[in-house]
């Protein structure tokens, strides 16, 4: 019976969607071009893609010759409207991925703005104004024409294989990837075989002017959460330390199996993607932390987790010490980053116009 109410809403959902798309389809909504390159980074799946990496990665590629603004929705923040995020700005300011961002890239020009046409204009109206603009998860917001919409899906649930919201995790039929001009596979196995970037391909029926990579997560050394707090920094995650993982996001599993290579001893808190932590969370981790026996022990969350819990009031400072999180990357398979750097870079150095380059190129 469950199963029956869940296909029947997921149908009644498919049909409010379909028809919004075809009011911007038959130009009664209509989308808005920028005389500035914008490239959308986005997805059509409720959470788990992997969006805040590859937005970072296309800005580290682009910010060492273009003035680089990334605009975002800032979901959950406690604020509405247009809003700069600045490194001093908190989590229900802005929201948890645009401050990720800030704090990683400070020299980045990021907002944040539910109505992208109007966020992108004041962004333009900056001095000095953004040469770029990357758009954070806006692949369903059409009512910005970007020159590349860039659509991701999970190597490990593809779009295909799913179904619409609520009985699925789509917000849209994935039949509208054809508005996509690049696909990404993400959170792919290293390895991965030529048969099955065959199989996908041949799955995800790719367009003439589509072009399709892969990618797989990357993982950088531990960071501590709290800096001014942590004498001892562990050099790596081989020392044997029992870890205690707290994560809040749509999709732990990859950081667990990737700890799980190198420690045998992992105690898992899950909380909610996007989980704002309370007092009553921390003192459930400090319980969950008190419990392990072991004196050599470490808590390990993510990047994004990370953010949250420095806007969260109150940690004990024995907890603070003990906190790190893993900053996490991707890396384009098969030798194909080349291929999709000269394409976005391209792309802006075409719409630009006239600009000072530096004298390195970092699209190599």
């Amino acid at each position: 019976m469950k199963y029956l109410i869940l296909k029947l809403l997921s149908l009644f959902y498919g049909m409010l969607v379909s028809l919004r798309n075809e009011l911007f389809n038959l130009k009664i909504l209509s989308s808005k071009e920028f005389d500035r390159p914008v490239i959308s980074i986005g997805n059509i799946t409720a959470g788990g893609t992997g969006k805040t990496p590859h937005t970072e990665y296309i800005a580290q590629l682009l910010k060492t010759n273009f003035k680089v603004g990334v605009l975002s929705r800032g979901y959950k923040r406690k604020t509405r409207g247009f809003q700069f995020v600045e490194s001093t700005s908190t989590v229900r300011q802005v929201g948890d991925e645009p401050l990720q961002i800030k704090l990683k890239f400070d020299d980045l020009l990021v907002a944040v703005d539910s109505n992208r046409v109007r966020g992108i204009t004041k962004m333009l109206q900056s001095i000095p104004e953004p040469d770029v603009i990357l758009l954070d998860d806006a692949f369903q917001h059409q009512y910005v024409n970007p020159g590349i919409n860039i659509l991701l899906t999970d190597y490990n649930r593809l779009i295909t294989k799913d179904s619409l919201l609520p009985h699925g995790r789509l917000r849209e039929s994935a039949f509208n990837k054809y508005r996509a001009t690049i696909i990404i596979v993400t959170k792919c196995p290293k390895e991965l075989q030529p048969i099955d970037e065959r199989i996908i391909t041949k799955e995800l029926e790719i367009r003439p002017y589509q072009d399709l990579f892969f990618t797989n997560i990357t993982y950088g050394s531990l960071m501590p959460v709290f800096p001014e707090d942590v004498f001892d920094i562990p050099a790596d995650l081989k020392g044997g330390s029992s870890i205690l993982l707290v994560t809040g996001i749509a999709n732990p599993k990859p950081l667990k199996q990737y700890l799980s290579e190198s420690h045998t001893k992992i105690t898992e808190l899950i909380f909610p993607d996007h989980h704002q932590f309370t007092a009553k969370n921390i003192d459930r981790i400090r319980t969950k932390f008190d419990e392990i026996e072991r004196a050599n022990k470490i808590i390990v969350t993510t990047e994004k987790d990370m953010v949250r819990f420095r806007d969260t009031q109150d940690i004990p400072d024995f907890i603070r010490q003990k906190m790190f999180y893993i900053p996490v990357g991707i890396s384009f398979l098969n030798n194909k980053g080349s291929e999709f750097n000269r394409k976005v870079f391209d792309y802006v150095k075409k719409n630009k116009g006239n600009i000072d380059f530096y004298s390195n190129s970092n699209w190599d």
